[in-house]
C-alpha cells in the first residue's frame, strides 16, 4: 500500500520539473496573447499601450529573443529556428481575421446576386506571404553558410581596438586569403541578402507612409523650417541653384548620431512645409509668408535628400517620426506589416554586414595597408542614389532570378550527379514545377496597400521607394 502512494507522489515530482523546464505550446500561447490582451500591463489595471503597439512589440522582442545581434554567419540553432517559425506564426495569426468587406457574385434560387462577404484585407493578403518568403529565404542564407571551411572566427578581446563593435568575433582567413570559388560563392550570398534587405525595407518604407503622422509630433514642431533645420542647412536648401549631392558633401555625416539628426531635422521640415501650404488663408499659425511654389521647391529638395541619406545609410536607427508613427499608431494590420518587415530588414543588414566582415578579412591579406584605414560603416552600393527599389520589383528580382538558397555544394557542382538522376527519374514532368514557380512569383509581386498618397507617386517618380529603417534591437 505505501508503495502505491507513493508512486503517484514520484509522478507528480518528477513530472513537475519538466512542466516547468519544457512548458508546452498551448502554454507558451496562452502566455504570449495574455500578454498582448493585457497591452503589457501585468496588472491588469487597464494601463497598457494599444492592440497595435502591443503586437508591434511582440514581434521585434521575439527576433531580438530568437536572433540576438547574430555575430557569425552560420546556421540557427534548430530549437531557435523552430522556437522563431512557432512563435512569429501565432502572432501573424491574427492577419487572418483582419477582413474587409467585398462584393462577390452569388446564385440565390437560381437568381445571379450580388452580396458582401468577408475577406482578409487586401493589404494584408499579398504582403504577409511576401515577407515569409523574405524570412525564410534569410533562414536559408544562414544555413547555406554550413559547408564552408575557409574562414572561422576567433572570441573577440577586450582590448580589441576595432571601435564600437569590438565584441564581435573576428573572422579569420587563411594566410594567402580565401579561394577564388568560395569568393565568387560568398558574393552571391551577399548579392541575394541584399536584394532581400531591399525588399523589406520598399515594404516598410510602404507602410510606413500610410501611416497616419501623430498630432503629438506635429506639435512637437517649430512653426516653420528655418527653426527645425538651422540657419546653414535652411540657406544650403533654399539656394536659387540647389544639387543634393553638393548639399551633403558639405554636411558633416562622420558619426550616424549626424546622420540621423539630419534625417531628423529633414522629415521635420518636410511635415511644416506641407502643413504651410495646407493653410493658405494665412490665419493659422501654420501659415505660410512664401510662395506656395516655393514651398513646394523647398519640400521637393528636402525629399531628395531624405531619400538619398536613407539610400546610403540603410542601417540608421529609426527617425523620431518613425518612432511616433509607431507609438501611435491603432491600426493592427499596419502594425504587424510594419514590425515584420522592420525586423527582417534589421536582420537582412546584419547578416550582409557579417558578410562584409568576411570579404574584408580577405582584402587584408590582399592589402595590409588597410587595417591602418578608418572601416567606414556598411552603406548601399547602388551607382544611382535615386534608383529606389519598391516591393513589386523587387520581390520579382527574388523570384525570377537565379536560386537564391545556394549551398556552397551547389555553387561548387558538388551535386551535379545526383541532380541529373532527378531529372532523369522526372522524365517530362519538369515543366510543372515552373508553373507552380510562376504562380508564386506572380501572388508575391502584387504587394499592395489600402491608400494611394501622394508622397508615394512622388517617390515612384524617382524609382521606388527606400525605407526609413528601423532597428530597435
Amino acid at each position: 500500500m505505501g508503495e502505491k502512494e507513493g508512486t503517484p507522489s514520484d509522478d507528480k515530482a518528477t513530472s513537475k520539473p519538466r512542466s516547468k523546464d519544457r512548458p508546452s505550446d498551448l502554454e507558451l500561447m496562452k502566455e504570449r496573447f495574455s500578454k498582448l490582451l493585457l497591452g503589457e500591463d501585468m496588472s491588469g489595471h487597464g494601463k497598457g499601450v494599444s492592440s497595435a503597439l502591443a503586437l508591434s512589440n511582440a514581434i521585434t522582442n521575439l527576433a531580438a529573443s530568437v536572433f540576438g545581434e547574430l555575430k557569425r554567419l552560420e546556421p540557427m540553432p534548430t530549437e531557435r529556428k523552430a522556437m522563431w517559425k512557432r512563435e512569429v506564426d501565432w502572432l501573424l495569426s491574427v492577419t487572418d481575421h483582419i477582413v474587409e468587406m467585398v462584393p462577390e457574385q452569388k446564385s440565390i434560387d437560381g437568381n445571379l446576386m450580388e452580396v458582401m462577404v468577408t475577406r482578409q484585407r487586401r493589404d494584408l493578403q499579398m504582403n504577409i506571404p511576401a515577407l515569409r518568403k523574405l524570412d525564410a529565404m534569410l533562414i536559408g542564407a544562414l544555413d547555406n553558410f554550413k559547408d564552408q571551411k575557409e574562414f572561422y572566427y576567433v572570441s573577440a578581446d577586450a582590448n580589441d581596438t576595432r571601435g564600437e563593435k569590438w565584441w564581435i568575433p573576428t573572422v579569420k582567413v587563411p594566410p594567402n586569403g580565401l579561394s577564388e570559388e568560395i569568393r565568387k560563392w560568398i558574393q552571391v550570398q551577399k548579392d541575394s541578402v541584399n536584394q532581400v534587405l531591399k525588399a523589406a525595407m520598399a515594404i516598410n518604407a510602404q507602410i510606413l507612409s500610410e501611416m497616419e503622422i501623430p498630432e503629438d509630433y506635429i506639435e512637437s514642431l517649430p512653426k516653420n523650417g528655418r527653426a527645425s533645420l538651422g540657419d546653414s542647412v535652411y540657406r544650403s536648401i533654399t539656394v536659387e541653384y540647389f544639387d543634393p549631392g553638393q548639399f551633403l558633401s558639405s554636411m558633416d555625416l562622420s558619426s550616424n548620431h549626424k546622420i540621423l539628426d539630419l534625417k531628423n531635422r529633414i522629415e521635420a521640415s518636410i511635415v511644416i512645409w506641407k502643413r504651410k501650404m495646407n493653410n493658405k488663408d494665412g490665419k493659422s499659425a501654420w501659415a505660410s509668408a512664401v510662395s506656395m511654389e516655393k514651398r513646394e521647391l523647398f519640400e521637393e529638395r528636402a525629399e531628395t535628400v531624405l531619400l538619398i541619406i536613407k539610400q546610403r545609410y540603410p542601417g540608421l536607427d529609426q527617425s523620431q517620426l518613425d518612432v511616433s508613427k509607431i507609438q501611435f499608431n491603432r491600426d493592427v494590420g499596419h502594425a504587424i506589416l510594419e514590425s515584420y518587415s522592420r525586423i527582417l530588414e534589421t536582420l537582412a543588414y546584419t547578416v550582409l554586414s557579417r558578410i562584409e566582415d568576411v570579404l574584408y578579412a580577405d582584402s587584408l591579406t590582399q592589402n595590409p595597408a588597410l587595417a591602418s584605414c578608418k572601416r567606414s560603416p556598411l552603406q548601399s552600393s547602388d551607382s544611382d542614389p535615386l534608383n529606389l527599389p519598391n516591393p513589386k520589383e523587387e520581390i520579382e528580382k527574388l523570384c525570377a532570378g537565379p536560386p537564391q538558397s545556394m549551398t556552397l555544394s551547389d555553387f561548387m557542382g558538388w551535386n551535379l550527379e545526383k541532380e541529373d538522376e532527378e531529372k532523369k527519374d522526372s522524365g517530362g514532368k519538369s515543366e510543372e514545377p515552373q508553373k507552380d514557380e510562376g504562380r508564386t512569383i506572380t501572388k508575391l509581386a502584387n504587394i499592395i496597400t489600402n491608400k494611394k498618397v501622394s508622397y508615394l507617386e512622388k517617390l515612384e517618380n524617382l524609382g521606388g521607394l527606400r525605407s526609413p529603417t528601423g532597428h530597435v534591437w
